[in-house]
Order: structure tokens, then sequence, then C-alpha cells
């Protein structure tokens, strides 16, 4: 199974992205999906979550201007980001919890990260 991210870059405040994971491989079906980001020096922390079902959560930081979504049929996630800050800056990765083909369990997979750098 594998991840991949695409849609980050280098925006002024105040502007928008959006990012996009896709999901990939032998995939029964995906649990919840998420995105995190982690910054220089910081640990890395949860932006947003989505269940199957289309539950979200978010993190103060984000609530009101990001926005998670998530294609079932694509096994894609989305974030869209607005208003965007200088401290929303971070390698931003996406998560998903996996059950695969022929695998008894839910597997934790992460994709290889996108940069999202935002200027003041």
């Amino acid at each position: 199974v594998q991840l991949v991210e695409s849609g980050g870059g280098l925006v002024q405040a105040g502007g928008s992205l959006r990012l996009s994971c896709a999901a990939s491989g032998s995939i029964f079906s995906i649990n919840a999906m998420g995105w995190y980001r982690q910054a220089p020096g910081k640990q890395r922390e949860l932006v947003a979550a989505i269940t199957s079902g289309g539950s979200t959560n978010y993190a103060d930081s984000v609530k009101g201007r990001f926005t998670i979504s998530r294609d079932n049929a694509k096994n894609t996630v989305y974030l869209q980001m607005n208003s965007l800050k200088p401290e929303d800056t971070a390698v931003y990765y996406c998560n998903a919890g996996v059950l695969v083909a022929g695998l008894v369990g839910l597997y934790d997979y992460w994709g290889q990260g996108t940069q999202v750098t935002v200027s003041s």
C-alpha cells in the first residue's frame, strides 16, 4: 500500500492550497484518514482527520480555515487550506488506517510528506 501526496508549495499569507493524498495497492478498505504536519524543531501534530463515515475533527489552530474531505471510491483524502498563516509552514503528511486484502488487522500507512511554505 502506498500513499502519494500532492499539492504543496509556496503561498503568501492569506492564500489557499489544496493537498491531495491517494492510496493505492492491495486495499480492502480504509478506516480513518488524516493529515499531520511537522515544522522544523517541532513534533508531528494532527491537523485534521476524517472517518470512513465522514466524521471530522480538527486541531484548534486550523478550525474554520482548513477542511478535510475524502472520496472513498478513489481512496483519496483532501485538505483544503484557506487563510494560510506563516505558522502553517511545515511538511504535511497523509496518514491512513488500512485493511489490507488478505491480511488480518488494521495497518497504519504514511505518505512521504509535502512541503507547505507560507510567506509573510
